[in-house]
This record gives structure tokens, C-alpha cells and sequence, in this order.
């Protein structure tokens, strides 16, 4: 029987498996990594992850919660400006729904050709960098990066209001609960894709027969049974948004066109399903069209159904947003009694999908964040998967900038609405801009078509992005024009910092190795003797170097003097060089004392003892001047610095040193 180990299993092409250790090795598991397998679960191989991918079903729940979820607060958005022209302008609100579900259709359909042209994601950003250029790229991407950092906070913001509409003292803890929710998404999307999937989709689900249901319900009533409008009672007229002095505003073009931006909230998230198609089963890019679809059609009926009911029983938006216009249409068509729980029941399940609407962002955000890095547009740390097979630093870069935005505007929705929609149409706009291009330059079969359909969508989306910049402009959509050139020039920045280390670092085919220097120097720096310098001492020898020299940055003359007795009387047969540091300015004598050994001929190594404490509160009862040396000497030409670790709580056994072995270091 053959004792030979085994060879490890193959992987691929010259890729194999490490091989496991001695059973008496135990695998490193850092503080970090056990906090990660406590909190996540066990880590996923890289081999799984064909394995995470969804149905169509929990798709339309994980990339669709968004814009479906948006239909909660739309119709709000719109008659918060209508009804300043008193009932001649809510009147316009239905007309103005059906132009936005027309806006709608014409994004369902290019986008059905965007997955189809890139079905490995990507979206917006991909066809801007295809077709438009690197330039506008970074300016969808820095768009789509921003508008998905306001999904987090208008949804989970939104949802702590539905919640408030129907339990009021938790009004007073809407930032608290907004923050916690965003928390908890974030937990939820870090276990990975098809447990957020299992998470996500019942709330989304209970929220489309609910409200559905409320809709079609108020509907026969209003139709067949004869409901009438909703009757104010004095003390609620107060808090109701209406025209100034009683005094209705005039109907004007501008008042249209800013009813109709608002209105367009409903079409945040629509891209999601474009970006995140790898995400999807076999066949990838036709279970994503039929998702796109369907989402689409939920959304239109859901956000044409309550423009209506609003309209035809006149029910008005509160300035504070308590209640929402939805809970009052919801409490209104059900009525008191037994429609009094299933009220309660459609704002939890209003506020579980807006809360969950978030995660549409939470899995575009990481995505477009990897297509960016892989172009050199953002730290290269985002393309990386993390525990559970999901790009986890983009995800906690998503959830902390959405935290700032709910804690700096106070959960306050209407504060954060006029922020949003410009960066979604601004890659609605490039998306149908670049396949307009696209068109023209490949002209494959069907091209024509295309080019109509995607050239018809630009055009309108240009406007409707114009529209939404000149009226939401004073309300606060100047942060958003003026934080996207702000992004995109430090994407840019970032393209130059990885292009100049690229030509720096670059090995060219005619590059070989050079002869090695005919000398070489080891010194050793050393604040003891003790057994950490004596094992660098010992690794010194293993280098095999012309001199070793032992130096000792004298900032305590006492000190020094005392080294240099024990020194002495252990009779080492290496130099101690002691330097004298008047300042006590370690690092800077240091610095100086090695450059005095570097020569054009002379290859310099330089040991730093560092001590590896197995306790952490060990480790705050030390400096770390040893860091210090490396980052300085590190810095220095011709100069090569390693740490010799010497790991203390091990009870290592000190064995004896030969005396005779050390290549002396007469200074030159």
C-alpha cells in the first residue's frame, strides 16, 4: 500500500486545489471570518455560484420591488402639485398617469432589446460604454449610482410612513425604524442571492393582491355601487395641501409639466431587471424580458387604479404625509369594522414592500459598482464576492451612503423625492441613446425597428429629463445636477490613478531579470535582545548576505548603554551599531542610518522584529513602531524591509545560537 499523499483535485487549466495540511494544522479562521460565518451562515464556494440564480417568479419580487412599490407614493407626488389649481388641475391627474404609463410601455420596450443586445448585465452603463464612450458611461454610471443610493432612502423612508398612517406614535421614530430597516436589508442581501430572494418575495407578493384588491374593489364601488367622495371633517381640512388662500392657481403649462415630473417617481427601478440579468435561470435574457413585461403591467394597473380612485373620491394629500394618500383611499373603500383589519393588513403590507422595495438597489447597486471597477472607474475592491458569493463591499457602500441620506433629510419623503428620478432618466435617456447608435453602427436584423423604437424612447426621455431638472430644480434637484459632474470627475480620477500604476507596474516581453548586485547588506533593527531579535538574527543568517549588521536607534541613551553591555557579555559575534537620536525622532534616524549602506552595487535588507501578540488587548499595550519602519524604509531605494514575526503566547522553546556562524560587519 503506497503512503504517497495524494494529488490535489484539479480545477481547471493549471488550476488545483490546495493541499490540506497535517491534521494537527488547524485552517486560519480570523476574528472577522468567524463573525462572518456567525452573522451569514458557511461561505459559499465559487463553484456554487451558477447555482444562485432565481426564477422568474422571485425575480419579480427581488428586482421588481422598487418600481412596483413606487405606485404607493406617485399618485401623491403628482397631486401634491394638482391640487394648487384646485379641481381643474386634479382633474388633469388621471390624463397625466396614462402619459406616464405610455412613458412606461415605450422603456419596456427598448429595455426588452437592451437585455437582449447584453445579456450579461449591466445595462445602461454597458450600452453608454459601448456605444457613447467612456465619457458618457461615467456619467450614467454616476447617475444610476446615485439613484439607486435614493431608492434605499425613499423606500425605506416611504414605508415607516405607511406604517406611521396606521400606527401613529411611531411617527416620532421614523429615522430610528429607517435606519434599522436599512440594517436588516443589509444583513439579508449579504447571505446571498437566493435567500434574499425567499426573504423578499412573500411581502411583494401580499402587496400586489392587497392594494390590488383595495383597487379593484374601489373600483366597483365607485362604478357600480355609487361611492361618493371622501367627506373632510373641519379639524382634518387643516393639515390638507391646497391651494394658497383658498385662492386656486391657474393652470399653466409649468404646473403640467411639474405634476408630470413627480409623477415619474413611478419609474424609478425599471432598469434593475436589465442590469441584473446573469442573476436570472437559463435562459437568461428571455426570463428577463418576461419579468420586464410583467412587472409593467402590475405597475401600470396598480398606479392607474389609484390615480383614479384619488380623482373620482377627491381625496387630498397631507403636507406632514400622515396619512398617505393611499391609506386614506385603503381606509376609505373598506371601510370601518371588519375593513378597519384588513386596512391595517395593506399598510404592513404597503410599508414590508416599500421597506423591500430597496433591495431592487441593493442588487443593481453592486453590480453596476463591478462593471465600474472592472473599468477602472472605482476601487477595484468592488469587483470582489464576498462570504456568501454576492459583491459585498458594494452592498455596505450602498447601505451606508443610504443611512447618511435617511438620517441627513430625516426620513422626511417629500425632502428626498425632488433628489430623485433625474438619475434614472438620465440612463433611461443614454441607455436609449447608445442602442440608437447601436443601430446604426452593426445594423443587424431588425435594425430599422430598433432604431424607431429606441430612437423614439431617447427622444422622450431627453425632454421628460428636462422637464424633471427645470421643475424640481429650486426643490433640491440642484444636489443631484451638481453631484453628478462632481462623481463622474472622481471616477475619472480614479481611471488615471489605475492607468498610471498600470504603465508603471507593466512588464514589457523583452523584460529579463538582472544580474544579481555583488553585495549584499542585512541589518538588523533591534530595540532588545531578546528572543525576537535573536530569531531575526537567526533569519539573517539564512540570507546569506556578505555583513549583518545589528542596529539599535539609541532614543534612550540609558537604555542603549545597558544593550550594549548584555551585548557584550553574550559575546555575539555581530556588530552592534548603536545611533545616536538626539530628537527621538525614531523613524527619521532610522531612515538615515540604513540610506548611509545603500550603493549602486549594494542590495540592502533590512529586518524589523515585529512581536505577534495572541491576545488582542495584548497588542494595545504596545506600539506599533515596527509599522512605522516598515512604511518609511519601505519608501526608500535600493532598500528591501521584511518583518520577522515572533509570535508571543506560543511558549516557543529558545534554543541555542551558534556563535560561529555569523558573518561579521566591520563597517566600511
Amino acid at each position: 500500500m503506497s503512503s504517497r499523499t495524494p494529488s490535489p483535485p484539479e480545477t481547471g487549466p493549471g488550476l488545483r486545489v490546495a493541499a490540506p495540511g497535517p491534521a494537527t494544522v488547524r485552517r486560519y479562521q480570523s476574528v472577522g471570518y468567524r463573525a462572518k460565518r456567525m452573522l451569514l451562515g458557511p461561505p459559499l464556494r465559487t463553484t456554487q455560484l451558477v447555482h444562485e440564480r432565481i426564477s422568474k417568479r422571485i425575480a419579480l419580487a427581488v428586482f421588481s420591488s422598487d418600481p412596483i412599490s413606487s405606485t404607493a407614493y406617485a399618485t401623491e407626488e403628482m397631486l401634491l402639485v394638482l391640487v394648487l389649481a384646485g379641481a381643474a388641475g386634479v382633474g388633469l391627474a388621471l390624463p397625466l398617469a396614462g402619459g406616464i404609463a405610455l412613458l412606461l410601455l415605450i422603456l419596456v420596450v427598448s429595455y426588452r432589446q437592451v437585455i437582449r443586445a447584453y445579456p450579461g448585465g449591466g445595462g445602461a452603463y454597458m450600452v453608454s460604454r459601448d456605444n457613447l464612450g467612456p465619457v458618457f458611461a461615467s456619467v450614467c454610471g454616476a447617475a444610476l449610482l446615485i439613484d439607486y443610493v435614493l431608492t434605499v432612502a425613499v423606500s425605506v423612508s416611504a414605508g415607516t410612513a405607511a406604517l406611521a398612517s396606521a400606527v401613529e406614535p411611531i411617527g416620532d421614530w421614523r429615522v430610528e425604524l429607517s435606519v434599522a430597516f436599512i440594517v436588516l436589508l443589509t444583513w439579508g442581501n449579504l447571505r446571498g442571492i437566493r435567500e434574499a430572494g425567499k426573504i423578499f418575495a412573500v411581502p411583494t407578493y401580499l402587496y400586489i393582491l392587497s392594494l390590488g384588491g383595495v383597487v379593484l374593489y374601489g373600483i366597483w364601488r365607485t362604478l357600480l355601487s355609487g361611492l361618493g367622495p371622501v367627506s373632510y371633517q373641519d379639524a382634518a381640512t387643516a393639515g390638507l395641501v391646497g391651494p394658497e388662500g383658498g385662492v386656486a392657481a391657474a393652470v399653466t403649462l409649468f404646473l403640467i409639466l411639474h405634476a408630470f415630473a413627480a409623477g415619474t417617481t413611478a419609474l424609478t427601478g425599471v432598469e434593475a431587471i436589465a442590469d441584473g440579468v446573469p442573476a436570472f435561470k437559463k435562459p437568461e435574457a428571455k426570463n428577463a424580458q418576461k419579468t420586464l413585461l410583467v412587472m409593467a403591467l402590475i405597475m401600470a394597473f396598480l398606479f392607474l387604479g389609484i390615480t383614479f380612485l384619488a380623482r373620482d373620491l377627491g381625496v387630498r394629500p397631507y403636507a406632514s404625509g400622515n396619512p398617505t394618500l393611499v391609506a386614506q383611499i385603503a381606509r376609505y373603500v373598506l371601510g370601518p369594522g371588519p375593513g378597519e383589519v384588513v386596512f391595517v393588513f395593506v399598510q404592513v403590507a404597503t410599508l414590508a414592500i416599500l421597506v423591500l422595495a430597496a433591495n431592487t438597489a441593493f442588487n443593481g447597486f453592486p453590480v453596476l459598482a463591478f462593471f465600474a471597477a472592472d473599468d477602472a472607474l472605482l476601487p477595484r475592491q468592488l469587483r470582489k464576492r464576498g462570504h456568501r458569493l454576492v459583491y459585498s463591499n458594494g452592498v455596505l457602500l450602498l447601505s451606508g451612503a443610504a443611512i447618511f441620506l435617511v438620517v441627513a433629510f430625516q426620513a422626511n419623503v417629500h425632502r428626498l423625492i425632488p433628489l430623485y428620478a433625474i438619475g434614472v432618466v438620465t440612463s433611461f435617456t443614454l441607455a436609449q441613446a447608445g442602442m440608437t447608435r447601436r443601430h446604426l453602427r452593426l445594423r443587424e436584423e431588425g435594425w430599422r425597428r430598433g432604431l424607431l423604437i429606441n430612437g423614439l424612447g431617447a427622444l422622450v426621455t431627453f425632454i421628460v429629463l428636462c422637464v424633471i431638472v427645470i421643475t424640481k430644480f429650486h426643490h433640491g434637484a440642484w444636489m443631484v445636477v451638481v453631484a453628478v459632474p462632481l462623481i463622474v470627475f472622481l471616477l475619472s480620477r480614479t481611471r488615471h490613478a489605475y492607468a498610471a500604476e498600470l504603465a508603471e507596474l507593466r512588464v514589457e516581453a523583452s523584460q529579463r531579470l538582472a544580474p544579481p548586485k555583488p553585495r549584499h547588506e542585512v541589518l538588523v533593527l533591534l530595540e532588545d535582545l531578546d528572543r525576537a531579535a535573536i530569531g531575526a538574527l537567526q533569519y539573517a543568517r539564512q540570507l546569506n548576505p556578505l555583513h549583518i549588521t545589528a542596529i539599535h536607534v539609541a532614543v534612550d541613551p540609558d537604555h542603549a548603554r545597558h544593550l550594549a553591555e548584555l551585548w557584550a557579555r553574550i559575546n555575539l559575534p555581530v556588530a552592534l551599531d548603536l545611533v545616536d537620536c538626539p530628537d527621538r525622532n525614531l523613524l527619521a534616524c532610522a531612515h538615515q542610518t540604513v540610506a548611509e549602506f545603500v550603493r549602486p552595487d549594494t542590495e540592502v535588507t533590512v529586518l524589523v522584529p515585529k512581536r505577534g501578540y495572541a491576545k488582542f488587548w495584548h497588542r494595545v499595550l504596545h506600539d506599533r513602531s515596527s509599522t512605522g519602519l516598515f512604511k518609511v524604509l519601505g519608501n526608500t531605494d535600493g532598500v528591501n524591509v521584511v518583518i520577522v514575526p515572533f509570535r508571543l503566547g506560543r511558549r516557543p522553546i529558545l534554543r541555542s545560537v551558534p556563535t560561529d556562524t555569523f558573518p561579521t560587519a566591520p563597517r566600511a
